[in-house]
């Protein structure tokens, strides 16, 4: 018996629905939504411009004026120690040169080397806060380096593991049950995972190690690894099963095993995103603070050696910020320049990985 509606009627009722004309309380809504995800759009494109701009404008009043500044402020500071006049900073570098001419000449000499843009890039001393103070940046570079190498040495190939474990071994049940653990790690604040690290990470390798010191860059880069395997995990895992199924069944109709399968052509067929997911793990390493700080400590130190202290730039810019530095001084400007630097490192590593999942990503039909 002949269907009652033939496939022709069928395809004209479908055409008749998609041509009836939207109702104007609709489109209004939908008109609502687009302005409302566009505006939140440039909202967050201005946040950042303006964020950039305040960077840039400080870092270039730090190498402008840092020396002007910075003799000022002490001459200040030790001609109202040594005469005990209180007096307003607004004025009180005027009012101290008429009472007291001979200010200038009783201080010390206030004459130091003057912060350079290249000094900066590839000075190997930062004292800042000191006499003589020095605004050579590699130390703290290279601390946030060798955390987030050693995270990186840690985390990424666990979590490729993982991930592969996740997609082509595990059961449904068992999925279900690791995936909201993962979460679980993802969301726990830094201050605890910097405190695990004091009291849990650097003990125990203090018992393998015993020349550790308590504030180490190794047991920072191992709770970064932590903190960063979750993002790791879960990135690669979703690059993982976007893999057409129909690739594994040819695989499996040629002789490979599910090993075989799981590393030769399911992985390979996933690299751009799981390559990805490491750059991303990475940028948000060099973006820790909280942990690195309490785990490595916040002395700028020029050392290869993962068993000493050192300050990552984010952990030192948390210390000082906090701290008793005055506003207007060449200290609290150095911390844009060393943000900025911070900033351009991130957006280049987040950049990166956008790029490679762009370019080698491949598309299933």
């Amino acid at each position: 018996m002949a269907s009652s509606t033939s496939p022709a009627r069928l395809d004209a009722t479908l055409r008749a629905q998609l041509r009836r004309p939207i109702s104007r309380g609709r489109r209004i809504w939908e008109t609502s939504i687009a302005i409302g995800l566009g505006s939140s759009a440039v909202l967050s494109l201005l946040i950042t411009l303006a964020i950039l701009l305040v960077l840039v404008y400080r870092t270039t009043l730090f190498f402008q004026d840092a020396e002007y500044d910075e003799q000022h402020r002490v001459a200040l500071q030790r001609a109202a120690a040594v005469y005990m006049v209180p007096v307003d900073p607004s004025y009180a570098w005027s009012i101290a040169l008429a009472l007291y001419p001979q200010t200038l000449n009783d201080l010390p000499s206030l004459e130091r080397e003057r912060v350079s843009l290249g000094y900066f890039l590839t000075g190997t001393e930062w004292s800042a806060g000191f006499r003589g103070e020095k605004y050579g940046m590699v130390p703290l570079l290279l601390g946030t380096l060798m955390v987030t190498t050693i995270a990186a040495l840690l985390a990424l190939p666990a979590g490729v593991l993982t991930s592969l474990f996740l997609s082509e071994y595990a059961g449904p049940r068992l999925r279900a049950l690791l995936k909201p653990v993962l979460e679980i790690l993802a969301g726990i604040p830094t201050v605890v995972y910097g405190y695990f690290a004091l009291t849990t990470i650097t003990p125990l390798l203090q018992s393998w190690l015993p020349d550790l010191e308590p504030n180490n860059q190794l047991s920072g880069g191992m709770v970064v690894a932590i903190m960063i395997f979750p993002m790791v995990t879960s990135l690669s895992e979703d690059s993982l099963r976007a893999v057409p199924q129909a690739l594994r069944d040819a695989s499996y109709a040629l002789g490979a095993n599910r090993f075989e399968t799981a590393t030769r052509v399911v992985l390979p067929a996933a690299l751009s995103g799981v390559t990805a997911s490491f750059l991303l793990a990475i940028a948000r390493a060099m973006g820790e603070t909280m942990a690195v700080s309490l785990a490595c400590g916040g002395k700028p130190t020029l050392s290869f050696d993962p068993r000493v202290g050192a300050a990552t730039i984010t952990s030192y810019i948390a210390n000082v910020a906090v701290g008793d530095v005055m506003h207007s001084g060449t200290q609290f400007l150095s911390l844009f320049a060393l943000a900025l630097v911070l900033f351009a490192m991130t957006l280049l590593t987040n950049l990166a990985g956008v790029f490679v999942l762009r370019k080698y990503r491949q598309v299933y039909v």
